[in-house]
């Protein structure tokens, strides 16, 4: 029961990157450019996505166990070190040359898109160079 309802959260997730526009890298890479052709229409999305999370973050916070009686891993470590500044600039960086992040990435791969199955494997290498890097003395 649980995997069915991981998968039908998983759809609803991709349907929503589809109607909001976040799986489209131009509308993304519109977005992005503030000096040139900005299209603000994106804020809306992430405006709903942010309250959202805040509201199931309320939900769940003096909770053990998801409704599905499934552990919750909700992260507590606060510490802002190197690893984590780094990791987001990377990701700003590649989302502002591909227009793509890993949701959207993998509804286009999933889609059958070459530039979604080209982020899906370069990010894959990347997962892949982090574990080899950390793993190096």
């Amino acid at each position: 029961m649980t995997k069915f309802v991981a998968f039908l959260c998983g759809l609803l997730f991709s349907a929503g990157l589809i109607v909001g526009g976040m799986s489209n890298p131009q509308k993304i890479l519109g977005f992005l450019d503030i000096t040139g052709n900005w299209d603000p229409s994106l804020l809306v999305i992430m405006g709903a996505g942010l309250v959202v999370s805040i509201i199931g973050y309320q939900l769940t916070r003096r909770r053990q166990q998801s409704i599905l009686a499934c552990p919750l891993n909700i992260p507590t470590n606060k510490i802002i070190d190197k690893p984590l500044v780094l990791g987001s600039v990377l990701f700003g960086i590649g989302w502002g040359l591909a227009g793509i992040c890993p949701g959207p990435g993998l509804v286009l791969a999933g889609a059958g898109f070459y530039q979604g199955i080209l982020f899906v494997l370069a990010m894959i290498t990347g997962w892949l160079l982090v574990g080899f890097l950390r793993k190096a003395p």
